[in-house]
């Protein structure tokens, strides 16, 4: 089979329409990443693996994320930004290489998702155990809290399709998630503007804890080494339980389980 170029490339798998929505793209993905993976897919284009083989890998990449955080020091901290990085790269790839080889499924959509739920959840709790010198602690209990605070997050925007589907509806519009009440709408703008809740997913944690790890290591991190860790295991646990009441409000204030 013959390689495309990158403008032929282009027009299939980044389309506008995808990477111009509002919640379409990630801006990791805007700035660098769909330039770098737009440029892996046209070498993998006849690649004998398939879109969701290279899914799998994905969340393979994106587990020895929340692993190599158990590497005590930096290098565990570097590691674990450097995994994400891939598992970022190949989020990118799988779906770029679907379209171009129309190979698009439910099962990838499905593996696309429970492998975003695990990577969250394995990153904080690697985070955890790291901020307790791998034993078992407050703060891992603070990584599991962080964990399943965001797992719990994304099963509240994922059962919102639950519910529609369940009642005859079609998926919900992205203009549906602007509030009905104008005090909740504001409140939802000004969370915006300063986007803390961004923390909690997953590539911003990455560069949370690399952050921490180069402060540790030029401040020796207090008495335990790693203050500036243990720091970041709060501050996301904390986000990530405000924003399992927060976002829950969001929905139920929003016209997304309208008819």
């Amino acid at each position: 089979m013959s390689t495309p170029t990158l403008d032929e490339l282009r027009l299939v798998v980044q389309p506008p329409e995808k990477m111009q929505r509002r919640s379409g793209e990630h801006w990791a993905g805007r700035l660098y990443m769909r330039w770098i993976s737009l440029r892996v897919t046209r070498l993998l284009v006849n690649s004998p693996i398939s879109a969701n083989g290279y899914t799998y890998l994905m969340i393979v990449a994106g587990m020895a994320a929340g692993a190599a955080l158990l590497i005590p020091g930096l290098v565990g901290a570097i590691l674990g930004a450097l995994l994400i990085q891939v598992y970022l790269l190949l989020d990118c790839v799988d779906g770029e290489l679907a379209r171009w080889r129309k190979q698009t499924s439910i099962i990838g959509v499905y593996l696309d998702r429970i492998g975003a739920y695990g990577v969250e959840a394995a990153f904080l709790v690697g985070l955890g155990f790291r901020a307790d010198h791998l034993h078992s602690g407050p703060w891992t209990v603070l990584g599991f809290t962080a964990a399943v605070g965001v797992l719990i997050v994304k099963s509240e925007t994922d059962l919102v399709d639950v519910a529609r589907a369940r009642s005859g509806l079609v998926a919900v519009a992205e203009s549906a998630s602007v509030p009905r009440s104008a005090t909740v709408a504001k409140a939802r703008l000004l969370a915006s503007a300063f986007k803390v809740h961004r923390l909690i997913v997953v590539i911003e944690t990455s560069l949370l804890v690399l952050l921490a790890g180069l402060l540790d290591t030029a401040t020796g991190g207090g008495a335990s080494g790693l203050f500036y860790t243990r720091l970041a295991v709060a501050i996301l646990a904390g986000i990530a339980l405000a924003m399992v009441f927060l976002h829950f409000v969001s929905i139920v204030m929003s016209s997304r389980l309208k008819g």
